[in-house]
Formats: C-alpha cells, sequence, structure tokens
C-alpha cells in the first residue's frame, strides 16, 4: 500500500491550514486525527441522483455535528468499513449504476461526503481518474467545509463538477468557538471558487442555530453579496446534535426572518430548509451572549480553552470534548 504514489501527499500532511506534517501512512494523526483515507459506507441518494461515498474524519470539531461519530473518527469509538482501494471502490460504484434499482432511481453521479473529504484530496483524485477512464463525462459532486490550503482547494475544484460548500459562522471568534478551526482560510477559498470557478458552485449553506450563529447569517450573505448576488445560499435548520443535544433548533419564522434579511443585503437567490416545529426565534440576545453561550456547551462536554484553538490544543490527540453518547452530557 505504502508504494502507491498517490498516498505520497500523506507521509508529510499538508493539505489543511493545520499543516501537521504528520506521516499519515506511518498511522500518524494530526488535528483530524486519520491516517489512511478511510470510507464509513457508500449509498444512493435519489434526491441528488448519486453514488455518495461517505469518507471518515474532519478538520474541524464541531459542537452540532450531526455525523460526530464519522467526524470525529476513531475518537467517536465507532467502527466502520475502513480503507477500500480505489479500484475496489470504482470497481463498485460503477456496478451500482448498472443495478435496475440506480437506474430507476437516475442515479449517474458520484459525489464525497463525511467528514471533511478534503483531507483526502489524493484518494479521491485517484478514485475520480480512474472512472472517469470508463465513464469520462462522469459528474463529480463533493461537500467541504472549505478548510483547505489554497493548493488543495484547487486540486478539488480541478476534479469535481460542482461543491457544496458550508460556512458556519463568519465572527472569527465565534467560528473559533463552533468548530475549533479559524474562519479566514474558510472566506479566502469561498471567495477564489465564487470569482473564479461559480459554475462549481452548487450551492454555499449555513445551518442556523438559534442563540449560537443566527447572528451570523446576514454576515455571511454580506460576503457573498460582495462577490456575486447571485450566489445561492441556503440556510439549513439546526436539529439537535452532539454536544447541542438539548438545545432546540431553529423555528420557521426564525428561518424566514433570515432569508428576508440576507435578500435584504442584496443577495438573490436565498432559500431554506427544515425548521423546528417547537422551535425558537431568540431576539435581544446579543453577539457576546451567543459566543458565551457557546463556550457553555463546550465546558459542559470538558473542553475549558478560550480562544478555542484545536490546532494549537495540547489536548488535541485525546480531546476531552468528544463525547460518545452525547445524551449523557446532562445541561
Amino acid at each position: 500500500m505504502n508504494n502507491q504514489r498517490y498516498l505520497n501527499d500523506l507521509k508529510n500532511c499538508q493539505l489543511c491550514p493545520w499543516k501537521c506534517g504528520v506521516n499519515r501512512l506511518a498511522g500518524e494523526g494530526g488535528v483530524c486525527r486519520v491516517g489512511l483515507p478511510e470510507v464509513a459506507y457508500t449509498g444512493l441518494t435519489q434526491v441528488l441522483k448519486t453514488f455518495a461515498v461517505t469518507l471518515l474524519g474532519c478538520s474541524f470539531r464541531c459542537i452540532y455535528c450531526n455525523a460526530y461519530r464519522i467526524s470525529q473518527y476513531p475518537d467517536s469509538g465507532w467502527m466502520y468499513r475502513g480503507y477500500v482501494q480505489p479500484d475496489v471502490l470504482v470497481h463498485e460504484a460503477l456496478s451500482v449504476f448498472k443495478t435496475n434499482f440506480a437506474q430507476k432511481m437516475g442515479v449517474e453521479k458520484l459525489s464525497f461526503t463525511g467528514g471533511e473529504p478534503a483531507i483526502h484530496t489524493p484518494y479521491l483524485e485517484e478514485v475520480v481518474a480512474q472512472m472517469r477512464e470508463q465513464l469520462p463525462d462522469l459528474e463529480v459532486g463533493l461537500a467541504t467545509n472549505g478548510f483547505c490550503t489554497p493548493q488543495t482547494m484547487k486540486r478539488l475544484v480541478k476534479l469535481s463538477s460542482y461543491l457544496n460548500f458550508e460556512i458556519k459562522a463568519f465572527d472569527p471568534e465565534l467560528h473559533y468557538a463552533v468548530t475549533g478551526a479559524p474562519i479566514e482560510p474558510i472566506l479566502e477559498n469561498a471567495k477564489f471558487i465564487a470569482s473564479e470557478n461559480p459554475e462549481k458552485i452548487r450551492v454555499f449553506r449555513t445551518v442556523v442555530i438559534p442563540g449560537v450563529n443566527d447572528l451570523e447569517v446576514p454576515k455571511i450573505a454580506n460576503f457573498l453579496q460582495d462577490i456575486d448576488p447571485d450566489l445561492p445560499y441556503r440556510l439549513v435548520g439546526f436539529r439537535p446534535h452532539f454536544l447541542l443535544y438539548y438545545h432546540p433548533g431553529p423555528s420557521r419564522n426564525l428561518m424566514h426572518k433570515l432569508v428576508e434579511e440576507c435578500k435584504e443585503a442584496g443577495l438573490k437567490n436565498v432559500d431554506y430548509s427544515g425548521y423546528s416545529p417547537d422551535g425558537t426565534l431568540i431576539t435581544g440576545y446579543s453577539f457576546n451572549n451567543r459566543l458565551k453561550n457557546t463556550y457553555n456547551f463546550l465546558n459542559q462536554a470538558g473542553c475549558y480553552r478560550r480562544p478555542r484553538n484545536c490546532g494549537s490544543c495540547p489536548e488535541n490527540q485525546y480531546c476531552p470534548a468528544i463525547i460518545m453518547e452525547p445524551w449523557t452530557n446532562l445541561p
């Protein structure tokens, strides 16, 4: 396995802004804690008409992650499929495309999600290259948090047909608190794609968490509008997960309100999906209170560093805020 050239980038990993420089082929783990690219599972998605590959590990440690058992692997304690040779995965995908079930669904694309696919960029390139030898016009989708180096982002843009790009917050300290990572590389990559390769953007998106990042949405809309007012922006209603297992989701009124604020900022193509029937619309609640509230969630889970920075944290190899069963973390 180690003599496969496509894995050479993992010997001194510099794929994301953490630039840990670890030898992932030798089992060393950086902030993302993963070695070889590992597959959680594969499946068909009818909405996007794609064969989806879900990859393990992430460069973020988001407090609300709805796939924390995957993103926080291996610390989450769950077991998954593991490393799959590119040719094996390609054969599997091509075989699935031919099934009656896939053909009835109209599946004709390949997509990668996670976790965070960017930390496995060399693997994605190899799989896509082999797939396109058989299907030259294959469309490839990618869901990303945008936290990668400019060089890695250019590689992702080259291999993909479209990207779903998530911006989780805008204020630097709040973004650190929510994700453990800086916002600047994400905004730089978002601007690069939106300016240089707008045709590759399927959507920018933000998960709306009332009392945490809802005030960030108009700021993100202003940022996108300054690049191109026609950029697509989708707001996704938060559902309780991970450290925010007991936190309420957004009301329908809040989602409507934020969509209108984005449009007032000049962004034309804005919509939303999802809300909580018993959700909340928090008013009269300042940004500082939201930041304090976010750190309270972290403190309850065992993280007491402020500002939070997973890259420089001495505990990033055994994070105390990785809880296997969030419902045991009582508020």
